[in-house]
């Protein structure tokens, strides 16, 4: 039999090789056509049963992404609904009864469906490379893995870890999932193919869970749901994000078996979170789609970074460089000065990469240099100096001679037009902004700034470059704050004035909590620094009065977070809040609203293209409620009624 997006090759040994290579597509997905053909691949190894049967991918990059997406957003009624959870979990209950041994080579990204897939095998053996990753991300999408991996995962690895993964969409790389169980073994890639047959014909039982484990997904289950409930609850309202709590109910009462509580999966399928958070991980796609090349010459890649300034900006944008593989050079005046930037980074790479090999990699990658030698090496020079024009044209006078012709000039300023800090340079069309946002290693929204007149190659290579590095380009146009923060000082303004009017902080933060900001706006002031509020609200502001309860807090030097004191007091990086009193109705629509209203304007005015790319901006840029898909579609969506 010939398959469109299977390869079957079944060799001397009688061991069977499902190769899936979806047709026309770059990435696996499994779609209806994809499972209807291991459904018929199936019924062939049913009437000739194989020595063993391996599932892997035929594409260089991944095993498989998860379930197709666009058929997902077709689901315009419950019966749909109903039968695309039947169609997987059906299909993957019949790989897991087959007669004969089961394994799934895992090399790359294995998600949702993709990991179901491979939860339904007998074995599973994951490779060992960067690209390798095993996560079950549905909840991000409003929705919950509804073939078999609410049930099968917790089998695995234990009912805490497992929902900890579906409620979180944390995903593990290859080491990790051998150590928690998930996989039976991690491999480098040289030897997988020798590895796989072996495992396959092995006959090794699974590895038994812990005593302890087995007690937690049967007596203790409820236990275990109850601290799952109460821990999702700090984070996620059920109003705002059902599938969580849904995920926890289909685990502890129907052992992961969506299609025994079909009110459940139509309340999900057709709750407009679901469709909500599936705009928004559209949106990350387009923004995730800048600086890929139309031409013959291909996307921009870069080597080697240099970064001017050490501070908490520039060393931080450094240190991610780093850790995304790249060699990094990193100047100040002197050593002492690098020398904080390189501790902090330390600490980064000990947190994300947890092997000590990789850490001291990535640390031999992160280059102090003081003397400024990696210019002439570099693809990429940012600049993170302090805010001062004069000091900024001292700097790219020097630099400009020393650079390839090709490299990209970048400057993180975050509050000058580019147009200002260009004129001292001989190709000034060659400066573009690369705005990085604080914390660098949390915030993955990157603003790419474009100045008149700037050369397009240079924008598109800017976006490529953020790519590279793991995070989402923006492109806008140079204007005093760009987007994200423009659209922050009105909002920020409003919660403070609110204050000035005898609100307190603590009502302010929690109706926008209760509104669904990830943060109040009282609280992010402080975590940004009242001084920095100051400086940015007086160009930012429109020429309105700054509060008085920030002004009287700067000149007490109560600066926020930093100073352990500002509108809260600061213990061990926490807020100390007092009681929050009720705070009056419609306050969060009150503050919300300016916000909504600069972020309109600033689409009218070209600084972003449009009001999808505003939306996308707003959410990843300030945690805008993504589960009302960004607020100039949640405007939209109540004009509309």
């Amino acid at each position: 039999m010939t398959f469109q997006h299977w390869n079957l090759n079944i060799d001397a040994q009688s061991i069977a090789t499902a190769s899936l290579n979806r047709a026309g597509e770059s990435t696996n997905a499994l779609s209806r056509a994809v499972m209807e053909e291991l459904g018929q691949l199936l019924d062939q190894l049913e009437r000739e049963p194989p020595a063993g049967l391996i599932i892997r991918s035929g594409k260089a990059a991944g095993f498989v992404a998860g379930a197709d997406i666009d058929e997902f957003s077709q689901l315009d009624t419950p019966e749909k609904g109903r039968q695309l959870v039947a169609r997987g979990w059906d299909l993957f209950n019949r790989l897991a009864a087959v007669r004969y041994p089961t394994l799934a080579l895992v090399r790359g990204h294995c998600l949702g469906g993709g990991l179901e897939l491979a939860l339904a095998c007998r074995y599973i053996l994951a490779v060992d490379e960067p690209g390798t990753k095993m996560a079950l991300p549905e909840v991000m999408l409003g929705i919950f893995p509804g073939w078999g991996g609410m049930s099968r995962l917790p089998q695995r690895i234990g009912a805490p870890a497992a929902l900890d993964m579906m409620l979180t969409g944390k995903g593990l790389d290859a080491v990790r999932a051998k150590k928690m169980g998930l996989a039976d073994d991690c491999v480098p890639p040289r030897v997988m193919e020798m590895a796989a047959r072996q495992l396959l014909l092995s006959n090794t039982p699974r590895r038994p869970l812990p005593f302890m484990q087995k007690m937690l997904s049967g007596p203790l289950k409820a236990v275990v749901a109850k601290g799952a409930r109460k821990h999702v609850a700090k984070k996620a309202r059920p109003e705002h994000y059902p599938a969580p709590y849904a995920i926890i109910d289909l685990w502890q009462k129907h052992d992961g078996n969506a299609l025994a509580a079909p009110g459940v999966v139509e309340r999900i399928i057709q709750s407009p979170t679901a469709k909500n958070l599936l705009r928004v991980f559209r949106l990350q796609e387009r923004l995730k789609s800048f600086g890929k090349s139309n031409d013959a010459g291909g996307d921009f890649v870069a080597r080697h970074v240099h970064v001017i300034g050490a501070g908490v900006m520039g060393g931080d944008i450094a240190a991610w460089c780093a850790l995304r593989g790249l060699s990094v050079s990193l100047q100040d005046q002197d050593v002492t000065r690098i020398a904080p930037a390189i501790a902090r980074a330390q600490r980064l790479f000990e947190k994300k990469l947890r092997q000590p090999l990789a850490v001291r990699a990535a640390c031999d990658r992160l280059i102090p240099d003081p003397e400024g030698a990696g210019v002439a090496h570099a693809d990429v020079v940012i600049e993170a100096i302090f805010e001062n024009v004069e000091a900024k044209h001292a700097l790219f006078k020097a630099l400009e001679p020393k650079m390839k012709p090709q490299a990209i000039l970048a400057s993180n300023t975050s509050s000058l037009r580019l147009e200002d800090l260009r004129p001292v340079l001989v190709r000034p069309e060659r400066l573009v902004g690369i705005h990085f946002f604080n914390p660098v290693a949390m915030m993955p929204l990157v603003e790419v700034v474009e100045a008149a007149g700037a050369d397009p190659a240079a924008v598109r290579a800017a976006c490529a470059f953020v790519r590279q590095i793991d995070k989402l380009p923006l492109p806008v146009k140079s204007a005093p704050g760009f987007l994200v923060n423009a659209v922050l000082a009105p909002y920020m303004l409003a919660a403070m004035q609110a204050v000035d009017r005898g609100i307190a902080p603590e009502s302010i933060d929690a109706a926008l909590l209760a509104f669904g900001m990830p943060m109040g706006p009282i609280e992010l002031i402080d975590t940004v620094g009242l001084d920095i509020a100051m400086a940015a609200g007086q160009q930012l502001a429109g020429g309105a009065q700054a509060p008085r309860c920030l002004q009287e807090r700067v000149t007490r030097q109560q600066l926020g977070k930093k100073a352990g004191q500002g509108f809260y007091t600061w213990n061990q990086g926490k807020p100390q809040r007092g009681p929050a009193p009720a705070a009056p109705a419609g306050l969060a629509e009150e503050l919300v609203a300016p916000l909504i209203e600069r972020t309109q304007r600033l689409v009218a005015e070209g600084i972003v293209a449009d009001a999808e790319l505003a939306d996308a901006g707003v959410i990843f840029g300030t945690g805008f409620a993504p589960f009302t898909g960004g607020p100039l579609h949640r405007e939209a969506r109540l004009a509309q009624g």
